[in-house]
C-alpha cells in the first residue's frame, strides 16, 4: 500500500491518476454514451412504429376475412321449439319449422338384485349401431361389477351401464349414448345363474325397455324430416338447427338474413388501429418548437414515407369511395367511421366494402404490400433499419468493454509512473539530508 502514497513528493498518488485516468476515459466514453443514447432512442422509436404498423396489419386480416366471408344471422321467437345457428354458406330466406317429436336414446332396466348377489359367469354381447361388445363376466360378478366391466369395455361409446336401487332391490341400467331408432341398444346373454335375464332383443327379453329409442321428426315448409339425432346441419342449407321442445300442431317462424354486424365492428376497429399508426408516427419524428426538441426520429425520411404512403392510401383520391363506406378524414390525415351510414351502404351495394378492403379488394392489396415491404422477416425495411441499430449498440457496447481494458492498463501505468517518481523523490531527499549533516560536521571540525 505504501507505494500508492507520496513518501517525499508530497503528492496523492491515487487521485492524480484517478483524475487523469478519468480525463482520458471522458471524450471517447461521452462519444460513446451519446452515440448509444441517440441509437436506443431510435431503436425504441422504431418498435413503437413496428408494433403500430403490426397491430394494422392484423386489424386489416380481421376486416377483409369479415368482409370476404358472407354472414348472417337467425331469428327464432321465444318456445318455438329449436334454436338456429348460421355459417357463410347460408342464405337469406325464411321458412315454417314444427317439431312433432325429439329424438330419444333408448334405455333398459333389469330386474331386481339383491345387493350382493352374484349375477353368474358367462358373456354378455351388447349391440348397437351395427356394432358389438362382448363383455365376460366373472363368476363372481355382482351387478355393481357388471356394470363396471361393461363401462371399461364400452369406453363411453354406444352405450352406459350404471345401478340404481329401488325398493324391490338393485337394478342393472343401460344406457345409449346416442339418440334415435339406429343407436338402440341390444343384450344376448349366455351364463349360469341370473345373466341370462340381463338379455332385450329390441322387442322382449329378460330386461325391460324404460325408453323406446326415437327419431326426431320435424316439418319444414310441410315437409317431414326424420333424423335419429336433434340436430339437423342439412335442413336448411348453411343453418344448424337443434330441436329442444315438441311443438305439434304449430309451426314457428326461421328467419335468416344478412349480418354486418362483424364487418362494422371490424371496419370500426381497423380506423382506431390506423389512427394510432399515424399518432404513432407522428409522435416519433416531431419537433416541440417551444422547447426546441427534436424527437428520435425527426426528419427521419423513412418515417415521412410511411406517413405519405398510408395517407395515399386511405385517403388522396380514395377518399371519395371511403366516404360511402361512411369513412371521413380529417386534415391530419386521421379517419372516423360513421356506422349509419355503412350500414346504409352494405344494404345497397353489398359487394362495395369487399371491392375496396377486402381479401382481394384494391386498398386492401395496397395495404399489404406495405406491411410485406415494412414488416416481412428479413427484408422488411423497418426490420432491417432496427437490426442495424441493433448492431450499432452492440458494437458501442464492445466499444465500452474495450474502452475499460485500457483504462485500467492506463491506472496501473500512470501509477507505477508516480510511484518510480515519488521514490526518486525520496531517495533525493535522503541524500540531501546526508549532505547537509555531512557539511555541518565539516564546519564544526575547522573551527
Amino acid at each position: 500500500m505504501s507505494s500508492l502514497y507520496a513518501v517525499g513528493s508530497g503528492l496523492d498518488i491515487p487521485t492524480i491518476v484517478s483524475q487523469l485516468v478519468a480525463a482520458d476515459r471522458a471524450p471517447t466514453e461521452n462519444r460513446i454514451n451519446n452515440q448509444g443514447t441517440a441509437a436506443t432512442a431510435k431503436l425504441s422509436a422504431l418498435s413503437t412504429i413496428k408494433s403500430a404498423m403490426s397491430n394494422l396489419r392484423s386489424a386489416l386480416d380481421s376486416l377483409s376475412t369479415n368482409l370476404s366471408t358472407p354472414a348472417f344471422k337467425s331469428t327464432v321467437a321465444e318456445g318455438a321449439g329449436f334454436s338456429a345457428s348460421s355459417t357463410a354458406q347460408a342464405s337469406a330466406g325464411s321458412y315454417e319449422i314444427e317439431v312433432l317429436s325429439l329424438a330419444r336414446g333408448n334405455k333398459l332396466s333389469s330386474a331386481a338384485f339383491a345387493s350382493d348377489e352374484r349375477v353368474g359367469a358367462g358373456t354378455l354381447d351388447i349391440g348397437f349401431a351395427g356394432t358389438t361388445l362382448q363383455v365376460e363376466i366373472g363368476a363372481d360378478a355382482t351387478l355393481s361389477s357388471v356394470a363396471r366391466e361393461i363401462n371399461r369395455v364400452a369406453g363411453g361409446k354406444g352405450v352406459t351401464a350404471s345401478v340404481i336401487t329401488s325398493d324391490a332391490g338393485q337394478h342393472l341400467v343401460l344406457a345409449a349414448t346416442s339418440t334415435g331408432a339406429g343407436n338402440a341398444v341390444t343384450v344376448s346373454a349366455s351364463g349360469a345363474d341370473r345373466l341370462g335375464e340381463l338379455s332385450w332383443d329390441g322387442s322382449a327379453g329378460g330386461m325391460t325397455q324404460t325408453t323406446a329409442a326415437s327419431q326426431a321428426q320435424v316439418k319444414i315448409d310441410g315437409q317431414l324430416r326424420s333424423a335419429d339425432s336433434n340436430t339437423f346441419t342439412d335442413l336448411v342449407e348453411g343453418m344448424t338447427i337443434t330441436l329442444d321442445k315438441e311443438t305439434a300442431g304449430q309451426s314457428h317462424k326461421l328467419s335468416i338474413e344478412a349480418d354486418s354486424s362483424l364487418a362494422k365492428g371490424s371496419l370500426q376497429s381497423f380506423v382506431s388501429t390506423y389512427n394510432a399508426t399515424l399518432g404513432a408516427l407522428r409522435s416519433a419524428s416531431s419537433y416541440n418548437a417551444e422547447t426546441k426538441t427534436a424527437s428520435a426520429l425527426t426528419g427521419d425520411a423513412m418515417v415521412r414515407g410511411l406517413q405519405s404512403q398510408l395517407r395515399g392510401i386511405l385517403g388522396g383520391d380514395n377518399i371519395s369511395q371511403l366516404k360511402a363506406l361512411g369513412i371521413t378524414a380529417a386534415k391530419d390525415g386521421s379517419l372516423s367511421f360513421s356506422s349509419s351510414q355503412f350500414d346504409k351502404v352494405q344494404a345497397e351495394q353489398p359487394a362495395l366494402a369487399a371491392s375496396l378492403l377486402g381479401k382481394e379488394g384494391r386498398l386492401s392489396s395496397s395495404l399489404k404490400s406495405l406491411f410485406d415491404a415494412n414488416l416481412d422477416s428479413g427484408k422488411g425495411l423497418l426490420v432491417q433499419r432496427s437490426d442495424s441499430l441493433n448492431k450499432q449498440i452492440g458494437k458501442l457496447e464492445r466499444e465500452l468493454d474495450d474502452l475499460d481494458v485500457r483504462m485500467e492498463k492506463a491506472y496501473e501505468r500512470y501509477t507505477r509512473q508516480f510511484t518510480a517518481m515519488d521514490t526518486l523523490v525520496a531517495q533525493m531527499q535522503n541524500t540531501s539530508s546526508y549532505l547537509t549533516s555531512q557539511l555541518a560536521n565539516l564546519s564544526k571540525q575547522t573551527r
